[in-house]
């Protein structure tokens, strides 16, 4: 697996999610971006799921703009965000998982036939900075996202080291 890199994930890793009492009601096939290997393990990383921005409706637009458009210093700020890809994407960094190779399904394929790797140096800093944002705001309070995202990292952690 490589930073910034894109992938599927297999249907084990969402059943792992449910399997912890997480939930991870999401039906369909969504790419995601393995941002950073997680500190804890070199073999975790972290997966943010991702989408084509313009395949939502105005609502829906109108409520991510909602969070977007939230006060810096609140939490809800980081839940998503918005950046060109190969298309405009939305990221959902509230939704993020700790992901191992084992759970990686297929590389997601851009130009030229390659596997994708996103290279905007922005878009990878301000999916970092929310990220982290997440991520501590979740390590003060073990499961506080519906997909208890501590419990699934142990769970991985946990398979890393037998």
């Amino acid at each position: 697996m490589n930073e910034n890199a894109v992938y599927y994930g297999k249907a084990d890793l969402y059943q792992k999610i449910r399997a912890v009492g997480g939930i991870w009601n999401d039906g369909k096939e969504r790419p995601l971006v393995c941002l950073v290997e997680s500190s804890e393990h070199p073999n975790l990383f972290w997966g943010i799921p991702m989408g084509d921005f313009e395949h939502r409706d105005q609502i829906a637009k109108n409520r991510i703009y909602k969070y977007l458009n939230c006060h810096p210093s609140e939490l809800k700020s980081c839940f998503y965000h918005v950046g060109r890809t190969t298309k405009k994407s939305i990221f959902f960094i509230s939704d993020v998982i700790p992901i191992t190779k084992e759970y990686i399904e297929r590389e997601y394929i851009g130009y030229g036939n390659l596997p994708f790797v996103i290279k905007n140096k922005p878009l990878i800093a301000e999916l970092n900075r929310k990220l982290q944002r997440i991520l501590s705001h979740e390590n003060a309070n073990p499961n506080y996202f519906r997909q208890n995202i501590t419990d699934v990292k142990n769970k991985l952690i946990e398979e890393l080291n037998k």
